[in-house]
């Protein structure tokens, strides 16, 4: 259990020690690290921000001055307390305080903070409350303020919400009072440093070996993707799956409200926006960094999530030469998509007609990538769509892929289904034959694939 912990269950005004019995009251130790940590920051100062100094040598001095720091306290300490906390403060100068062990466990994919006292995690897809908890709410806060100002912006009560990331490209969005009630709320969804790759979501049983053959096929020749799906099934990590199978010699250029998206290519240039300063001025938004992507001479465009009037500008450039881009958005199924999507062009302030929205729709969009988080905590893709075409006023989309379903769960309650094809041959097919990419029929066939959710874990 940790020190701040243990401050907190005795009471403040209780007496009980810490130390074997003679060491001094809860209330004490909580000020002792209160006086510590700020005698740190006035002693150390600048240097904690000297970009020339190593992670190691700024670890160095930062235990030398907290061993001294604690010499000069006449408050009695076993051992064990001492060194929990010397790592505490640490936690707290050098990293982001009680949450640091949680973003250095690999099995941890989020972190939710409902307030100082209350922290959930996520493990393998199901949430679990864990027995971390900051001090207060000003502790926590501090914390906030930190990540916040390591990207360059800024959460107080003129902006009590912000998005952020951390240098890892973890995702943090944070909310302050007067929003939060219960103390500030700070959610943290982690990417892990080595991003997966296809075999990973080929062995957690994502989608199947055909499936993923498929869709390589379909971006290596430069088809035009929307990956949908609800909140937390996985859109942003299979994104960055399929942009991986993006050709190294191409340009790509990237649009994010906060970088998540991790390429390996040489020629990719990565573009996030920027909040209004304490003015209300100097906003850079999506829709504003998409304009300009198509100044910049892109081979492919990627965006992060299409949520407002950008979506408008985003099929523009489908159909206008930037053929292979990809985005997501938030929907439950391909039909939704489409429905979304149209909500969201009519967002861009034009008064467009419904039927050239859709013909703008059929004829930008070749395919939509659909996920679903299922009840057994996984992540799963569960329709491979393509957008075909239009029939009076009604976009047409035919399934090329879908989830089986019908195969049950096992014991432990796991769906045993996979990613079958379902026998329909798209039209994209001779598109994809044009650019020397030939679908053999035994991609399309409706055999029985055996997928593999061997080893479920994380993020999937």
């Amino acid at each position: 259990m940790s020190l701040y912990k243990r401050l907190h269950e005795t009471g403040a005004g209780g007496a009980e020690a810490l130390s074997g019995g003679r060491g001094a009251p809860d209330a004490s130790l909580n000020e002792l690290r209160h006086r510590v940590h700020t005698s740190l920051i006035e002693e150390l100062g600048p240097i904690l921000y000297d970009k020339r100094m190593s992670e190691e040598d700024l670890r160095k001095k930062v235990h030398e001055a907290l061993h001294t720091a604690i010499a000069m306290e006449r408050t009695p300490l076993s051992a064990a307390d001492k060194a929990q906390l010397i790592q505490d403060v640490s936690d707290d100068i050098l990293g982001y305080g009680p949450i640091d062990k949680l973003l250095r466990d690999e099995d941890v994919s989020e972190i939710m903070c409902n307030g100082p006292k209350m922290i959930y995690v996520e493990r393998s897809g199901k949430l679990v409350l864990d027995d971390t908890t900051f001090v207060d709410d000003m502790h926590l806060r501090r914390i906030i303020d930190k990540i916040v100002a390591q990207v360059g912006r800024r959460i107080d009560e003129s902006s009590p919400l912000c998005d952020a990331r951390l240098p890892d490209g973890s995702r943090v969005n944070a909310v302050i009072s007067p929003l939060s009630v219960g103390g500030p709320f700070l959610t943290i969804r982690k990417f892990a440093a080595d991003p997966l790759r296809i075999d990973d979501l080929i062995r957690f049983g994502t989608l199947s070996v055909h499936s993923a053959r498929f869709l390589q096929a379909c971006i290596v020749g430069r088809l035009n993707v929307l990956v949908a799906g609800g909140t937390g099934t996985g859109k942003t990590t299979t994104l960055n799956v399929l942009s991986s199978f993006i050709p190294t010699d191409e340009r790509i250029i990237t649009v994010e409200d906060a970088k998540e998206l991790q390429l390996h290519q040489d020629h990719v240039l990565s573009l996030e926006t920027r909040p209004p300063n304490v003015e209300g001025k100097g906003e850079v938004s999506i829709r504003d960094l998409v304009k300009n992507t198509l100044r910049m001479r892109p081979d492919r465009i990627v965006v992060g999530e299409c949520r407002s009037g950008e979506a408008l500008d985003m099929l523009q450039a489908m159909n206008t030469g930037h053929d292979g881009s990809l985005t997501t958005l938030h929907a439950n199924n391909p039909r939704d998509t489409l429905s979304r999507l149209e909500t969201l062009v009519l967002m861009s302030g034009y008064d467009l007609p419904v039927r050239a929205i859709r013909e703008q729709i059929s004829s930008a969009v070749d395919m939509i990538v659909q996920l679903q988080r299922l009840r057994d905590g996984t992540r799963r893709i569960t329709h491979i769509t393509e957008v075909s075409g239009m029939e009076g006023e009604v976009i047409t989309l035919q399934d090329v892929f879908l989830f089986d379903f019908t195969a049950g769960v096992d014991e432990s309650g796991r769906f045993k289904g996979s990613l079958k094809p379902t026998g329909v041959r798209p039209k994209f097919a001779q598109k994809l034959a044009d650019h020397g990419i030939r679908l053999g029929p035994e991609m399309f066939s409706a055999q029985t694939e055996t997928a593999a959710p061997a080893n479920q874990r994380g993020r999937k």
